[in-house]
């Protein structure tokens, strides 16, 4: 096993040695009150709600969607799988940036360009879907540059447990958000008499949010870990250094599996579901928008429960047993993986037992949400955590939600072929989704493993890294901590 005295991750403290100036963080530190640090928290969680709400509200309307331009399944996945590609794509830049460049900034730009390109997907007509497939691509530019820096300053704000707190109260807005796209998209549409209103909802809360956040102060690099005396190296010797994070690395493979799953449920779920009750023979009670009311309510309940669960048990148990994350992790992508298949074969029978069975399922798997987080932050330095975060967003991404929509689409549109029915036709796509979809559970089994592996490492390189910033976690107070003093 790797020891932590075999780590030279010391550089942020000398000279860069390429040529380029070390700026020092220490210079120009603002003081930063506890009352405007939750404020900066309140701002930074609605823009994370809205966020996700953006992301999920086609997912809501998918079944309106999908007759308008004419689609097949495949084409569906198309349209959430370009958004992830562009988002992980622009998520490395925007990590060079945020480690380098003011924060608050790079995010109010993203903020009102998503926005923006959101608003204008919503007025593309029938004839051009490669242009709203163009557009929803580009929202993925602006929601990196959000994504990759908004943990880096809360991780400035606070410390030890009290960061885990404001990391579990942060990562609520992934489900809370995903559930309310589909829940307010579906219902907007209804209302509203087309899907085209529910892309219409966000932009004007984006720009409400960018105007707080250009108002809120931004924290200091490092500060609540007493390192605001740290230097910023050159861009290969920070990838060096995180590629030789074998903690980072192999919690970033289980993230990978977490958005795997995740990313094709969040497409998948709603119009599967109201296939298997076509599939069962029965009149169906529900409507497609209602499907997707109730998928929306479950993924908001079992997130909020399950990112709570996962944060408060990471709480009290890692002061004590220090390799308690990434396990706890593990423990819930295990669990959630039979869960997960018994929902997917029981929904040919039981549409409630499935709705029961999905809820345990996605409650089990978000437990990781804040807790993949808080690791990130702990076994990476300061001037490093933007690049960090965006390098596990590119990974995640990449091998998890960029692709598995697309290839459950693919596959559910191949083994279409040998029905003699159109492949949307209902009783077709709940058949053949349902095999394609099979996937996910075993993903879930492989994330768990990798999540195992990351706890033979995590109490090294957490002391590595504490060790650089040259502050023994032991001096720092479990407290809000005011830029520039304690």
């Amino acid at each position: 096993m790797l020891k932590s005295e075999d780590f030279s991750d010391r550089s942020p403290l000398l000279d860069s040695g390429d040529g380029e100036t070390a700026v020092n963080e220490g210079a120009g530190q603002r003081r930063i009150s506890r009352g405007t640090s939750y404020c900066i928290i309140g701002v930074l969680f609605v823009v994370n709600l809205i966020n996700y709400m953006d992301r999920y509200t086609v997912a809501g309307v998918l079944d309106m969607v999908q007759p308008y331009y004419g689609l097949n399944s495949s084409q569906d996945g198309l349209i959430q799988t370009v958004f992830v590609i562009t988002y992980m794509i622009c998520s490395p830049m925007f990590g060079y940036l945020g480690d380098r460049y003011s924060r608050k900034y790079l995010m109010v730009v993203g903020i009102l360009f998503w926005s923006g390109i959101t608003l204008a997907s919503s007025f593309i007509d029938k004839d051009h879907f490669w242009v709203f497939l163009m557009l929803r691509a580009l929202v993925g530019v602006g929601e990196a540059s959000y994504v990759t820096v908004a943990p880096t300053i809360i991780a400035d704000l606070f410390h030890d447990s009290m960061r885990t707190i404001m990391l579990i109260i942060f990562n609520v807005a992934v489900p809370c958000g995903s559930g309310l796209g589909y829940i307010v998209g579906s219902n907007v549409a209804k209302l509203l008499g087309g899907w085209q209103w529910a892309l219409r909802v966000t932009p004007g809360f984006g720009v409400i949010c960018a105007i707080l956040i250009l108002i809120l102060p931004e924290p200091t690099r490092g500060s609540a870990d007493g390192g605001t005396n740290l230097n910023k190296t050159s861009f290969l010797q920070d990838l060096k250094e995180l590629f030789t994070n074998k903690t980072l690395v192999l919690s970033s493979l289980g993230f990978t599996c977490v958005a795997f799953v995740t990313g094709t449920l969040a497409l998948w779920a709603p119009i599967f579901i109201h296939d298997s009750m076509i599939f069962q023979e029965r009149t169906v009670q529900q409507s497609s928008d209602s499907v997707s009311l109730i998928f929306g309510v479950i993924t908001v309940v079992a997130g909020l429960t399950g990112v709570a669960i996962g944060g408060e048990t990471s709480r009290r148990l890692k002061t004590r047993y220090p390799r308690a994350d990434p396990i706890i992790c593990a423990g819930g992508m295990i669990v959630g993986a039979p869960l997960l298949f018994f929902a997917l074969y029981v929904c040919r029978y039981n549409t409630t037992v499935a709705w029961v069975l999905i809820f345990f399922g996605e409650t089990a798997v978000c437990i990781n949400w804040s807790i993949v987080n808080d690791i990130l932050l702990y076994v990476v330095i300061p001037t490093r955590r933007a690049l960090a975060s965006a390098g596990q967003i590119f990974v995640c991404h990449a091998l998890g939600d960029a692709s598995s929509p697309y290839i459950v689409g693919l596959v559910s549109d191949a083994l279409a072929k040998g029905y003699s029915q159109p492949a949307t036709t209902p009783i077709v796509q709940f058949a053949t989704l349902q095999i394609a979809l099979y996937v996910t559970p075993f993903v879930s089994v492989l994330g768990g493993t990798f999540f195992l592996a990351a706890s033979m490492f995590v109490v090294e390189d957490r002391n590595a890294a504490e060790r650089a910033t040259d502050v023994p976690s032991c001096c720092i107070r479990d407290c809000v901590y005011a830029t520039g003093s304690r």
